[in-house]
């Protein structure tokens, strides 16, 4: 017995003597991840005191999850968290690597735990708007029993992404960039930590040093954490048992060029492009700059930008500077002729000159009016003397007959009805920029409309004469 004994401690030793080699082995990012929710930082709009998924894990109420952010702010970390902070079994899948049937043994052990009372399993799907329709759909059943906790990861928005069975059986929590503070904490953590950090090494670090690392990280806990052990690891060869100094100098060499985080089909892309728009439309050339390099830095494609410049000008300046729309014309034409850097630059150009432009959107607003009434109300005829009527037939017709030429009368306007039915008006000119002066001019052809249509009115009745009995 004691022989059993000695051998069953001696392949424990063994044993934790591998996982600790293993461990050592794991880049300072994994080490650091946090063991319980104390250690965890960020992400205080769902995890403090007294918010949702505090409570849920208080309560132990805990339904399954879609954990929605950039890379580096805590979604697997805090999945493994929640594992241990629930004391189930916690199993880990890439939805790229994973296929339905390693999601089905994975099912299968569930089952099989909580039919013996062992516990509960939570299942990390990892990227999980990767996975297909089929294998979100294997998940569906044992999502919905409580077979499994199922929490997946994504940095695509999953209302687009995941399916919405999926969806509907999931509280959705969106992950934000972790803050400067909150890296320059766990940077700190990560240098005192003996056993799983850097705080077995003197390490002299200048604060300034750390805070530049978290602002290059820009929200990126992981991608600091690689940084400040690379900066380290890379001159403890050579300290010879002097302290190991990280200055400003070291930090900048170790991260050398800031995370922009960026994805050309996904929520970023679609916010940033809206910011910028509505900065031109708002009249902020500063804002609209900086949204503009914002794009440009995280690699967006120069005639998408071009675009939203040429639907700005024409949208939202409109006639009130009709030079806008041509400047964005002639940027969408330069920007694809000369490439990047250089397009940069007339980008720039046009989207300050549309900032700065006075405003008016009376113009979108007429086309806008107008669509709906084409798909709303009894289509408009064309009036017979506005029909075509270069060919035979249709002289032969009378059609177009009674047109009548503008420019055969003073000032090369004419009174004549454009549109069947009751008059409609749909361009409203605002008193900005060359508008008011669109505006002046119409609203005198208007007077001499309504002028014309009081006399019309006034002979129509003469012609009429008196009605039988009344004289």
């Amino acid at each position: 017995m004691t022989t059993m004994r000695n051998d069953s401690a001696d392949k424990n030793l063994f044993a934790s003597s591998e996982k600790a080699n293993v461990n050592s082995a794991a880049p300072l990012a994994a080490r650091m991840r946090p063991r319980i929710l104390s250690e965890f930082v960020g992400q205080r709009h769902f995890l403090a005191p007294g918010k949702l998924l505090t409570r849920m894990l208080a309560a132990d109420r805990l339904s399954s999850l879609i954990f929605h952010g950039p890379p580096g702010v805590g979604k697997t970390s805090l999945a493994a968290v929640i594992a241990r902070h629930t004391r189930a079994r916690f199993r880990y899948l890439s939805a790229p690597a994973a296929t339905v049937k390693d999601i089905r043994d994975v099912l299968a052990e569930a089952r099989d735990r909580l039919a013996t009372g062992a516990g509960r399993t939570v299942l990390f799907v990892d990227e999980i708007h990767r996975f297909n329709r089929a294998q979100q759909d294997v998940l569906l059943d044992d999502v919905e029993s409580g077979v499994i906790v199922l929490i997946g990861a994504t940095t695509e928005n999953p209302y687009f992404s995941v399916n919405g069975p999926l969806i509907s059986r999931s509280t959705v929590f969106r992950f934000e960039p972790l803050s400067v503070e909150d890296v320059v904490q766990l940077l700190q953590w990560a240098l005192c930590d003996v056993e799983r950090g850097l705080g077995a090494l003197a390490i002299e670090a200048d604060p300034a040093a750390l805070r530049f690392l978290a602002q290059m990280a820009d929200g990126d806990g992981r991608k600091a954490l690689t940084a400040l052990e690379v900066g380290v690891r890379s001159q403890a060869a050579g300290a010879e048992g002097g302290p190991i100094r990280f200055d400003l100098e070291v930090a900048r060499e170790s991260i050398q060029e800031k995370a922009i985080l960026y994805d050309d089909t996904g929520d970023t892309h679609y916010d940033l492009a809206s910011a910028f728009q509505k900065s031109m439309r708002g009249s902020d050339p500063d804002a609209t700059v900086y949204w503009l390099a914002r794009m440009l830095a995280g690699g967006e494609d120069v005639r998408f930008i071009a675009r939203r410049i040429a639907v700005c000008a024409a949208e939202d300046v409109g006639n009130a500077d009709p030079m806008a729309t041509v400047l964005a014309g002639a940027a969408v034409q330069i920007s694809e002729f000369v490439g990047l850097p250089e397009a940069q630059l007339v980008l720039a150009q046009a989207a300050i000159y549309i900032a700065c432009a006075p405003k008016s959107n009376a113009g979108a607003s007429a086309i806008w009016q107008a669509m709906s009434d084409v798909k709303t109300e009894p289509t408009r005829p064309v009036p017979r003397h506005l029909k075509d009527s270069h060919y035979a037939a249709a002289k032969k017709a009378g059609i177009g007959a009674e047109y009548k030429y503008p420019h055969d009368y003073p000032d090369g306007f004419v009174v004549q009805q454009y549109l069947s039915g009751l008059p409609k008006q749909y361009y409203a000119p605002k008193n900005a920029g060359y508008e008011k002066t669109i505006g002046r001019c119409l609203q005198e052809l208007r007077r001499l409309i309504d002028s014309s249509r009081t006399v019309e009115r006034a002979e129509s009745h003469e012609d009429q004469g008196p009605r039988d009995g009344q004289g």
